[in-house]
């Protein structure tokens, strides 16, 4: 799966999860970047994140990741 199709799924999760499409995910975004993410809804699309894609991320993973590229640089590793 390539990094373009990951993002795909990244982004139907985040609107699954956010229930609103008024976003627009780069490698760059951030929690500051999209309306609603916040620290509850950050677990729940991290959730709905390693359900879609069938992956259990590991805690240092989770605290390492500080905006969508480096989210989906942990989902590749993990394919």
């Amino acid at each position: 799966m390539n990094k373009e199709e990951i993002l795909l799924k990244v982004e139907e999760a985040f609107v699954v999860v956010l229930e609103h499409k008024n976003f627009k995910l780069t490698d760059d975004t951030t929690a500051n970047d999209v309306d609603g993410w916040e620290s509850i809804t950050h677990m729940m699309i991290i959730s709905e994140i390693e359900k879609v894609f069938n992956i259990k991320f590991k805690l240092m993973d989770l605290m390492n990741m500080n905006n969508v590229g480096d989210l989906i640089k942990t989902i590749q590793s993990e394919l």
